[in-house]
């Protein structure tokens, strides 16, 4: 039985270091779609739940830094007209979207999602003035389709980075805040 020479030890330890280098970087490029792709997915879940959350209560959560205030806290109560105070800003990844008055009643979401990169820093926000809202993510992967420079241009913290991609209810634009859109539908009805 004939063994390897060492030049072809030497050529196939070069040949599989190739192979492997290539597939670690193509495996963290897998990685960073996958957590693009659940960022996506997040985003037009929570748009859903609170189209839907709108639908039934006639306007949106607040939001408060970035957050849903429409969590049950020590303070919360309901009033005798039915009128819900004192709620909290709802943890992402922790609780839930749901109907606080009426816990039979299906949550719109029954855990608000967090970034896959939560524990790194990585920050959904929410911006909302009862009447019309925005959700943000940042995108890692600068070659998504859906990765916005004009959203990128605005500087929104998504915690440790820039948020570059959003979701909004019907047509108010993610270039500008809630704030500048109306008012230019007000400049324009003038």
């Amino acid at each position: 039985m004939k063994f390897f020479s060492k030049k072809e030890v030497v050529a196939i330890i070069i040949i599989l270091t190739a192979i492997a280098a290539a597939s670690l970087s193509n495996f963290r490029i897998s990685l960073r779609r996958a957590r693009d792709t659940q960022r996506k997915n997040d985003i037009g879940t929570l748009t859903d739940a609170l189209v839907r959350y709108g639908g039934d209560f006639g306007s949106f959560p607040i939001s408060r830094d970035g957050t849903i205030v429409a969590c049950k806290g020590p303070e919360t109560k309901i009033d005798n007209k039915g009128r819900i105070t004192n709620l909290v800003p709802c943890e992402w990844g922790k609780d839930s979207l749901a109907d606080i008055s009426d816990p039979s009643y299906p949550a719109y979401l029954s855990t608000l999602p967090a970034d896959p990169q939560n524990e790194m820093g990585s920050r959904y926000m929410y911006f909302s003035n009862r009447r019309r809202f925005q959700l943000y993510a940042s995108l890692e992967g600068a070659d998504e389709a859906e990765y916005d420079e004009k959203i990128l241009a605005r500087k929104i913290s998504c915690g440790s980075r820039i948020c570059n991609f959003g979701l909004a209810y019907g047509n108010t634009p993610l270039d500008k805040s809630i704030e500048e859109y109306e008012n230019e539908l007000l400049l324009n009805k003038r």
